[in-house]
C-alpha cells in the first residue's frame, strides 16, 4: 500500500508572516523571499508555523511512499486545495493564501480541496495520512467525502495540542520510528491528554530552520529549546 500525507497549513497572515514581508528584515529567508526568489512551501510554511509545521513536513518527506513519480506530501492551502510541500511558492502567493479563510462553507477553500481529493482518490493502492487538526471537521469532513475510510490519521495525535504533535513528530523522524495511523471513519478524535513530552532540543539539526529563523522555539511541551 502506497503512503502519502497531508498536510494542514500554517497561518499564512499572522505575525510571523508579517516578518517575511517586513523590509527590515535581518534574515536570509525575508530578504530572498523579498528579491522575488521562491521557495518550497513546506519550508516558508515551517517558518510561519514554527515546531508543528517543521515536525509535519520532516515527517512527509521521512516516511511518504507514493507511487512512483508521485507527489509524497501535500499541503492543504486556503485557496488552491493541495499543493505539493516542495513547490516553489512567492510572497504573493502568500498574500492570496492569507485573504481566504478555512471555513467549510466558503467555496473558495471548499471547491479546490474537494477536486484535488477526488483526484486523490483514484489512486486505489494509496492510503492518506492527514497531519493536522482531526477534532474538527474544517479538514476531516471534505476530505473523507471522497477518501472515506482510506484518510488515516496518527493515533497519537488524540489529545495533544498542535506543539506537542510537532514534537513528536520530529522525534519520529529523529529515532526512524513511524506512528500508528487509524481510519477517521469511526474513530475518537478527542482524548485525554497523554503525558509531555522528554525536553528536547532541535538546534543545530536539519529541522532548526524556525531557530535559526526567528528565534527560540519550544520543544513541543511548551518548554524553550535548550541552547548550547
Amino acid at each position: 500500500m502506497h503512503r502519502v500525507f497531508l498536510l494542514s497549513p500554517a497561518h499564512s497572515g499572522g505575525r510571523r508572516a508579517e516578518m517575511l514581508f517586513n523590509p527590515r528584515a535581518g534574515f536570509g529567508l525575508a530578504r530572498s523571499l523579498q528579491r522575488g526568489e521562491p521557495h518550497p512551501l513546506g519550508e516558508i510554511f515551517s517558518f510561519l508555523s514554527g515546531l508543528y509545521f517543521r515536525g509535519k513536513f520532516a515527517y512527509a518527506k521521512s516516511f511518504a511512499r507514493p507511487p512512483s513519480g508521485a507527489v509524497g506530501g501535500w499541503v492543504i492551502t486556503t485557496s488552491r486545495g493541495l499543493v505539493d510541500m516542495n513547490e516553489l511558492v512567492t510572497l504573493d502567493d502568500l498574500r492570496e493564501f492569507s485573504t481566504v479563510p478555512i471555513d467549510e462553507e466558503d467555496d473558495r477553500y471548499r471547491r479546490p480541496l474537494a477536486r484535488d481529493a477526488a483526484r486523490l482518490a483514484r489512486c486505489e493502492d494509496c492510503e492518506y495520512v492527514l497531519l493536522g487538526s482531526i477534532s474538527t471537521g474544517k479538514y476531516v469532513n471534505i476530505l473523507v467525502e471522497s477518501l472515506g475510510e482510506r484518510l488515516r490519521f496518527p493515533a497519537e495525535f488524540v489529545g495533544r495540542g498542535d506543539m506537542s504533535r510537532g514534537g513528536l513528530l520530529l522525534r519520529s523522524v529523529r529515532d526512524n520510528l513511524e506512528l500508528n495511523y487509524i481510519p477517521v471513519v469511526g474513530a475518537v478524535r478527542r482524548g485525554v491528554r497523554p503525558p509531555k513530552l522528554a525536553p528536547a532540543t532541535w538546534k543545530n539539526t536539519p529541522w532548526d530552520l524556525c531557530t535559526r529563523a526567528a528565534g527560540r522555539a519550544s520543544d513541543g511541551e511548551g518548554n524553550p529549546e535548550i541552547k548550547k
